[in-house]
């Protein structure tokens, strides 16, 4: 019998997944039906079964259809998880950019001239007044802004900074790379563990733009190790008429808990200090979405928003609402509407009582509750401890993080035990978390 005619015709199959949009059905069709033949014409296709057809392309076209983000339960206890899309946003805040995003606004538009306006205008008012600076900017990440000043203020001209902070953080990015990128030529100065303010004056020339200084986002140098201050290097910078830049990485407002603040000042101590430039993430410990916040004098803002470079780097309507609203919930002190401090500022007493609520709804659980440590996350605090509280799942560990990776919980292995960690668990999320463990539960039983 003659296999390829026993292929389903398309329009046949078309009539069977009506429900499938035909921009998603038809490729896939044809793509199937190409592989079928191909199977018949090199002898590994012997049988055709129009019902398995018709169901490959369907869950082939689900699986289009389905979309890619979806939400995860984060029981990692790391509060700033990159890879689970670091800081979460408050829906009050979320809903504020949203009612300015559904309609128009002003974005470049000025009420009281009647004419068209600076999109920046906005973010620049209210981020000034909040963090002290004299003027500020906003661009779509810190990677940006790095790349941005150094393009405006360096190209072409030499920018120093120490060997032990020529950092590289996730996605490859490196401080080198993306001083070369920008024009600008790196000076390194000082060693791997000490580099010292002389260095930095030593290596001042008639090329020389700008002292740049950056955090080390996700280690730290203990031991015999020293740093010039960033005091030390804004004073120098004045002093020998050049740019002092710090690329901050993160930035935080409150005193944070757990002693944090004595391994990293709050971004009010930098700009007492008066620096020329600082940037940092929008999202990380400030604890809105991913944009590239960039605080200095106002000239130096100004020839920022003059660099052609920046149209690239420009964010949209829904970032600056969020920075606006995030920014705004600082300058009232509502604390309880930034989700990263909420998590960061929990207690071990709260977290052992969304520990307990959780084992209360899993009854046929084995599980301990204990005490352990994390991390912040985020290329923030690197190697910076705090406490938490995690559900020490007793059974193969392996086992119980793929099945609960399977249902959308990310949690982690400690002491070769499957751990939920609270810190990074949202309260709203205790009762779906103890669903899906009483349903792995039951499906465990079934399979004994």
């Amino acid at each position: 019998m003659n296999l390829f005619r026993q292929i389903p015709k398309v329009d046949k199959i078309e009539k069977a997944l009506t429900h499938i949009p035909k921009k998603v059905l038809t490729p896939i069709i044809q793509k199937t039906l190409n592989e079928i033949r191909e199977g018949i014409k090199n002898g590994k296709i012997t049988q055709i079964n129009e019902e398995d057809i018709v169901k490959t392309i369907e869950k082939r076209s689900e699986e289009i259809l389905s979309p890619s983000i979806v939400n995860v339960i984060n029981a990692t206890g790391i509060t700033v998880h990159t890879n689970l899309g670091r800081s979460l946003i408050d829906p009050e805040i979320f809903d504020y950019a949203k009612k300015r995003s559904t309609h128009y606004c002003n974005l470049e538009y000025d009420l009281e001239k009647g004419k068209r306006g600076d999109r920046y205008h906005h973010s620049a008012k209210i981020l000034s007044h909040l963090f002290g600076s004299e003027s500020a900017l906003i661009v779509n990440n810190n990677a940006a802004a790095v790349f941005l000043i150094l393009n405006t203020f360096a190209k072409d001209k030499e920018a120093i900074v120490s060997r032990g902070e020529l950092v590289e953080i996730g996605g490859s990015f490196r401080v080198p790379e993306v001083m070369k990128a920008s024009g600008a030529k790196l000076v390194e100065v000082g060693t791997t563990n000490k580099t010292k303010i002389q260095d930095y004056e030593d290596a001042i020339t008639e090329d020389t733009a700008m002292l740049m200084k950056v955090h080390k986002s996700n280690y730290s140098i203990e031991g015999f190790s020293a740093e010039a201050s960033l005091e030390e290097i804004i004073e120098l910078a004045h002093r020998k008429n050049v740019l002092d830049y710090y690329d901050l990485g993160s930035a935080y407002i409150p005193k944070l808990p757990y002693s944090l603040t004595n391994y990293e000042p709050p971004i009010s101590e930098i700009m007492k200090l008066n620096p020329s430039l600082v940037s940092f993430s929008g999202d990380k410990l400030f604890g809105s979405v991913q944009a590239g916040i960039i605080l200095g004098k106002k000239d130096l803002i100004d020839k920022l928003k003059k660099n052609q470079i920046l149209r690239m780097f420009r964010v949209d309507k829904i970032t600056l609402s969020l920075i606006e609203a995030t920014a705004l919930a600082y300058i009232k002190e509502e604390y309880d509407k930034i989700p990263t401090l909420k998590s960061i500022f929990q207690t071990t007493e709260a977290l052992k009582e969304k520990a307990k609520k959780l084992l209360s709804l899993t009854p046929g659980l084995k599980a301990e509750i204990k005490e352990s440590h994390t991390y912040v996350g985020g290329g923030t605090m690197p190697n910076r401890k705090i406490p938490t509280v995690v559900v020490e799942i007793k059974g193969n560990a392996k086992k119980w993080e793929e099945d609960m990776r399977k249902h959308l919980v990310i949690g982690r292995i400690e002491n070769e035990k499957f751990v939920l960690d609270m810190r990074s668990v949202q309260e709203d999320e205790i009762e779906k978390l103890a669903q899906i463990i009483n349903s792995i539960i039951t499906c465990e039983v079934k399979d004994a």
